[in-house]
């Protein structure tokens, strides 16, 4: 495991590279969207440092519906377009909030949280499966690095999905 000093830039992006390869091998032949949810979130979770949420958010043709995840209880369902949740899945753009406390419209679902990053998670055909969401209890903990990771485990993620 990696720690986040200046120093260590490579071997966090080499962790991530791990990382994905690993995702790859445990929802690799798996169709079960729940059962690849569930391994992908206890994966990263567990993998990397100073977070204390990792999970989905699927979209049931009207909102966010919280799915597989690792962390304290969370909000249940989100509207598109609230909080970085709702954002990333109506921009369809990745959100890295350094500040939560900054972010206009923020849901907090638990309070610890003070970072968070959040991928969209689009279908080939443009259509939206969800948002793959990741908080951290510490100010500034995602990077473009972090960004950059997280969206390569959600390439692999949606590799697997069909649309």
């Amino acid at each position: 495991m990696f720690t986040l000093s200046p120093r260590t830039h490579a071997s966090k992006a080499a962790h991530y590279a791990d990382l994905a390869e690993q995702a790859h091998g445990l929802i690799s032949g798996e169709p079960d969207l729940i059962a690849n949810a569930a391994n992908f979130s206890a994966l990263v979770f567990h993998s990397l440092p100073q977070l204390n949420w990792a999970g989905f958010y699927l979209f049931d043709g009207t909102e966010l519906v919280v799915g597989p995840f690792q962390g304290k209880p969370a909000c249940i369902r989100i509207a598109l377009g609230k909080g970085v949740c709702g954002t990333a899945a109506q921009t369809r753009q990745t959100q890295v909030v350094q500040d939560v406390n900054a972010f206009a419209g923020h849901i907090p679902c638990d309070s610890a949280s003070q970072s968070e990053i959040v991928v969209p998670l689009v279908h080939a055909d443009g259509s939206l499966l969800g948002v793959w969401d990741v908080d951290s209890p510490v100010i500034g903990r995602f990077d473009e690095e972090d960004r950059h990771g997280m969206e390569a485990l959600c390439r692999v993620f949606m590799g697997h999905r069909s649309a």
